[in-house]
């Protein structure tokens, strides 16, 4: 595999220009290299969008796990271009998600303070259905719109998947479920089609990928170009394989988030089963004719958690370190994305919705532009990686981060940082007194895009792990969840 640093080539660059026009797609500016449109691929591609839960960055077999075998979404990267500087938004679910679906900085909207949202203090609160979605976009040029799987962007009446542009919904709306019961992390049943509640037996995972396929082959049937958010639960807790159903029997008791139960084993068994699931939602597309012209995405909402590998950072969930916020990332497009690629361009969740709506010949609602760049120059004509700025925030214990270069500026309660990533992805070497003019140049610039989002409030959810919780966190009490009034840096 080659890193994409090279220039696109002149001469297929405009014989590839020349076949765009007298086809008359005009998708985005500018053609790839590679592979040339045909009056085959000319229409709109269909949009397989695979969202994992809690995934590590290195989780996968084409990421480095030794002792997990995932060969559909190896082959997704190996047909595509596989990220090694893809970021979530957040190191939490929602907050990441409304990211992910709005293509901007969560922190614009009073849901985005959720960390995440949770079932007992964030009533009333969700993603307002007024504000333009990449369903509600794609959806307003022609696509069939589907969620399938999770959610957890507000509750009933007055949030949902169907007010916020998809057609149909499969799945379910809270944080977490079990994956037989199907019961929320309040222990009732969350389990719904459309905004009807439904029970139905089978293990969690399987059933998403069934109706994924599903609504494939009806879309396939009826010729129609398609959006399907395939949002799985795994490997999220509770710590559940397919063969796991007396598990799933005893955490009637201790509940849904618990610290006695799961093993390496089990979580791996959970990502082979997604992956599974997904070798079948590839399977439905190529048996219905419809690979090639369709983007298949997969990644995670955001960075690992306790079973999971992060080789070669350090952090989990609901931290700013790498290891929270570094996710794996591949998408493949046979039609226009030349295949085994590995890209080092630094991107983010809020970049998949300018990229695929360019990709679909529309563009982000002027009202509500998005914080994130369109990727597709980078995808489909190998072009090098462009510089990125990007800053994070999360209210347990107090931290911050920025990111320009290679450089990352992080703060964690009232200790600062300077790291070089590229020299010290582990996070070790604190630079802040060698490069103080760099440290003040990042600290002083996340106070000024701080400035441009929400404040934080005492009000919203956060969550954060201790001592108690992790043994490798010894000595950490619990977190400090109140509402820091950032300050600008010393000059």
């Amino acid at each position: 595999m080659s890193v994409e640093r090279s220039a696109p080539r002149g001469a297929a660059f405009l014989r590839c220009a020349s076949r765009v026009a007298a086809l008359g797609l005009l998708l985005w500016l500018g053609a790839p290299t590679a592979p040339a449109a045909t009056a085959a691929t000319a229409a709109p591609p269909n949009i397989v969008f695979i969202l994992a839960d809690d995934l590590g960055y290195g989780d996968l077999s084409c990421y480095g796990r030794p002792d997990v075998r995932t060969p559909a979404i190896d082959r997704i990267a190996a047909r595509g271009v596989k990220f090694t500087q893809a970021y979530a938004n957040s190191c939490v679910c929602s907050a990441s998600r409304t990211a992910l679906i709005t293509g901007r900085y969560q922190y614009r909207l009073r849901v985005g303070l959720e960390e995440p949202i949770s079932s007992t203090g964030s009533a009333g609160i969700g993603l307002p259905p007024e504000h333009p979605t990449l369903p509600s976009l794609l959806k307003a040029v022609g696509y069939r719109t589907m969620l399938i799987g999770k959610w957890h962007l507000g509750a009933l009446p007055q949030f949902g998947p169907l007010l916020s542009g998809y057609d149909h919904f499969y799945g379910f709306r809270s944080g977490g479920v079990d994956y037989f019961l199907h019961r929320g992390t309040d222990r009732k049943p969350d389990f719904w089609v459309d905004d009807n509640p439904i029970q139905q037996e089978g293990y969690l995972t399987d059933l998403l990928g069934q109706r994924a396929v599903d609504a494939i082959d009806a879309y396939a049937k009826a010729r129609e170009t398609f959006f399907i958010s395939l949002h799985f639960s795994a490997p999220h807790w509770p710590w559940e394989g397919p063969g796991d159903e007396p598990e799933a029997k005893r955490l009637g008791g201790p509940g849904l988030m618990h610290h006695d139960g799961g093993s390496q084993k089990t979580y791996v068994e959970m990502i082979e089963a997604m992956d599974r699931q997904i070798g079948r939602v590839v399977s439905a597309l190529e048996k219905n004719g419809l690979a090639e012209n369709t983007i298949v995405i997969f990644t995670s909402d955001n960075g690992g958690e306790r079973f999971s590998y992060t080789w070669p950072f350090t952090g989990r969930k609901s931290e700013l370190l790498e290891g929270g916020l570094r996710v794996p990332a591949v998408i493949s497009w046979p039609a226009r994305i030349a295949s085994g690629r590995v890209s080092e361009q630094v991107m983010i969740h809020m970049d998949w919705l300018p990229t695929l709506l360019a990709a679909a010949g529309t563009a982000p609602n002027p009202k509500f532009p998005s914080d994130g760049i369109n990727l597709l120059p980078q995808l489909t004509q190998n072009l090098a990686p462009v510089a990125r700025q990007l800053f994070w925030r999360y209210k347990a214990n107090a931290q911050q981060a920025a990111r320009d270069g290679d450089l990352k500026y992080l703060k964690i309660l009232d200790n600062t940082f300077l790291f070089n990533l590229a020299n010290d992805p582990m996070e070790r070497a604190n630079l802040k007194e060698r490069l103080t003019d760099d440290y003040r140049r990042l600290a002083r610039a996340w106070f000024d895009w701080n400035a441009t989002m929400l404040p934080l409030i005492e009000q919203s959810a956060t969550y954060a792990f201790n001592g108690k919780d992790l043994a490798d966190h010894i000595g950490l009490k619990s977190p400090e969840k109140k509402p820091e009034s950032p300050r600008p840096p010393e000059k």
